[in-house]
């Protein structure tokens, strides 16, 4: 799927997220290791960031461990 500028341009005002952070997470999330601890954390991170939601430690390390383990439900209807 392609977006235009456009959609960048609204998701920019809405969140103050440029499309140049957008594109770089998602390349991240696309080719990235997601059973890599160094990687995980550093979409965790700027996930937190983004959304200006504080991520302690600890709720990184159970992100993470979560993930790592093969804990995430595949049923999103289990997350919530």
């Amino acid at each position: 799927m392609k977006f235009g500028d456009d959609f960048f341009k609204k998701v920019e005002k809405k969140t103050n997220v440029g499309k140049n952070t957008i594109l770089a997470l998602a390349d991240k999330l696309q080719n990235g290791n997601m059973k890599d601890e160094a990687t995980l954390r550093e979409v965790i991170d700027t996930l937190s960031k983004m959304t200006g939601k504080k991520v302690s430690k600890e709720q990184s390390d159970k992100i993470v461990a979560k993930i790592i383990n093969d804990k995430v439900p595949k049923n999103i209807d289990k997350m919530f």
